[in-house]
C-alpha cells in the first residue's frame, strides 16, 4: 500500500479521534456546571441552618414540590415525615397556601402519632416562606397542654356537678321541713337527711381542697422523715369509729424500721383513704387487713378489705377522679369519689405509687409503695440536707409484694397478681 495513503488515513483517525474527545470534554464540563448551579439551588439561605439549629422546635424545609430538603429529628419522632415526604395532607395543604398567597399561617392540628393504632399528636404549626425557593414548616408539641387544660375543664365540670346534688338536696330538705313545721316526726326524719348531705357536702370540699393543696405541694422541699409506723398507727386511729358503725375490725399485721422521706400528714391522709375505702366497701362485721413490709428498698403498705371485689374494667378506672363503682351505693355510704385520686397524687408525690389487685367475690388489695430514705445509719441528718438529689435508693424500682395478715380475708397477695 502506498506509504502516503497509509499516512492520510492515519492522520484522518487520529483528527476524528482528536475531534471527540474535544466534544466530550465539552459535554462533561457542561453536566459539570449543571450539577453545581442544582447543588446552589439545594442550599438553604445564608445562615438559615444556624438559625433552625438553635430554634428549639420541630422543623420541616420544603422545596417547590414539596420535597423534604432538610428536617429535624423531633419532626421525625412525631411522626410529621417519613424519608424525604410530608406525611400529612393539612401540612401540605399549608405549604401549598403559603406558596400561593405568600403569607404566613398558623394552626393547631390533631394528627396521627404514626401508620397504624389510635394515637395521636397535637401540634402548633406556623408555615412560612424560606428565601424564594422554600417553606418552612415549625411544629410545637402541646399535646401534653391540651390534655391537661381538658383535664382541668373536666374536673370544674364534675365539682360544679358533684357539689350541686348535696346543695340540692340540702335545699330541698329546708324546704320540707319548713312546710312541715307541724309534724315532729318529719321535722327528724328531714334533719336527719340533711345532716348527712351536709357532712358529704363537707367531705366533698375538703377533698377537693385536699387534692388541690396535693397539686401544689413540693415533697422535695418541704418534706422530712417520716416513720411508717406512725402514719399507720395515726390512720387507724382516725378511721376507728366508721369501722365500729359497722362492727369492723381493723388488724394490723407487721412492722417495719425503715423510714421514708416526706410530708407525714399527706401520707396520713393517703392511707386512712384506702382504709375507709375498705371499710366502706366491707360487710359489716367482717374485717380490714392493715400489712407493712420493707424490701428492696420499697416500704409496702398494703390495705384488705373483704368486699364484693372489682372487674378488669372497674379496675381501670378507679384511681380517675369522681369516678364511683356503684354511684347509688357510694352516695348511700358517702363517697365522694376523690378518695383514690388523692393517694393516687400523695403516692406520686413521694415517688412511689399505688396499685390494685381484687377480683369480684375475693375483695381487693391496694398496696402503697414508698421509696426508703438513704442514710438511715447515722446519715440521716446528711441525707435530710439534700432530699431532692439521690435521696431514695437504688431499688426503689423493684416490684415488692406485700403480705396481707390472714385475719383480713387473705392470705399472700401480691398487688399485681
Amino acid at each position: 500500500m502506498d506509504p502516503m495513503l497509509i499516512g492520510l488515513v492515519a492522520g484522518l483517525i487520529g483528527l476524528a479521534l482528536g475531534t471527540f474527545g474535544v466534544l466530550a470534554f465539552r459535554v462533561s464540563e457542561k453536566q459539570r456546571q449543571l450539577l453545581d448551579v442544582d447543588a446552589e439551588e439545594l442550599a438553604l439561605p445564608a445562615g438559615a441552618a444556624e438559625v433552625l439549629a438553635v430554634v428549639g422546635r420541630a422543623f420541616v424545609v420544603v422545596d417547590a414540590v414539596d420535597g423534604v430538603v432538610r428536617a429535624s429529628p423531633a419532626a421525625y419522632a412525631y411522626g410529621l415525615v417519613r424519608g424525604h415526604t410530608v406525611v400529612h395532607k393539612e401540612l401540605l395543604d399549608m405549604t401549598a397556601g403559603v406558596r400561593r398567597d405568600g403569607v404566613v399561617l398558623e394552626k393547631q392540628l390533631e394528627l396521627p402519632r404514626g401508620p397504624l393504632g389510635q394515637g395521636t399528636i397535637i401540634v402548633q404549626v406556623r408555615a412560612a416562606m424560606l428565601g424564594e425557593e422554600y417553606i418552612l414548616l415549625l411544629a410545637d408539641d402541646r399535646t401534653e397542654i391540651t390534655r391537661t387544660e381538658e383535664i382541668r375543664n373536666d374536673f370544674v365540670a364534675n365539682v360544679s356537678h358533684e357539689l350541686k346534688t348535696p346543695v340540692g338536696a340540702i335545699s330541698l330538705l329546708a324546704e320540707a321541713i319548713e312546710s312541715s313545721a307541724d309534724d315532729e316526726l318529719a321535722v327528724r326524719r328531714f334533719a336527719k337527711r340533711m345532716h348527712k348531705e351536709s357532712g358529704r357536702l363537707a367531705a366533698l370540699v375538703q377533698d377537693i381542697i385536699e387534692l388541690s393543696r396535693l397539686q401544689g405541694a413540693s415533697v422535695a422541699q418541704q418534706g422530712g422523715p417520716v416513720d411508717v409506723n406512725a402514719v399507720i398507727a395515726e390512720a387507724v386511729d382516725r378511721s376507728q369509729l366508721p369501722a365500729e358503725s359497722k362492727n369492723i375490725r381493723m388488724v394490723v399485721g407487721g412492722r417495719t424500721e425503715a423510714k421514708v422521706f416526706g410530708d407525714q400528714d399527706l401520707l396520713v391522709t393517703a392511707l386512712r383513704n384506702l382504709i375507709d375505702n375498705a371499710i366502706r366497701y366491707s360487710p359489716e362485721n367482717t374485717r380490714v387487713g392493715i400489712g407493712v413490709r420493707s424490701r428492696d428498698g420499697l416500704v409496702s403498705i398494703s390495705v384488705t378489705d373483704q368486699g364484693e371485689g372489682l372487674s378488669p374494667e372497674e379496675q381501670e378506672r378507679v384511681f380517675e377522679r369522681f369516678y364511683r363503682v356503684d354511684a347509688a351505693r357510694s352516695r348511700h355510704t358517702g363517697g365522694t369519689g376523690l378518695g383514690l385520686s388523692i393517694v393516687k397524687h400523695v403516692a406520686s408525690n413521694h415517688g412511689g405509687e399505688v396499685t390494685l389487685w381484687s377480683q369480684p367475690g375475693q375483695g381487693s388489695t391496694f398496696t402503697l409503695r414508698l421509696p426508703e430514705m438513704e442514710g438511715q445509719d447515722g446519715e440521716e441528718e446528711q441525707s435530710i440536707a439534700a432530699p431532692a438529689a439521690g435521696i431514695f435508693r437504688q431499688g426503689a424500682n423493684k416490684p415488692a409484694v406485700t403480705q396481707v395478715p390472714r385475719a383480713a380475708g387473705a392470705t399472700e397477695r401480691g398487688a399485681n397478681a
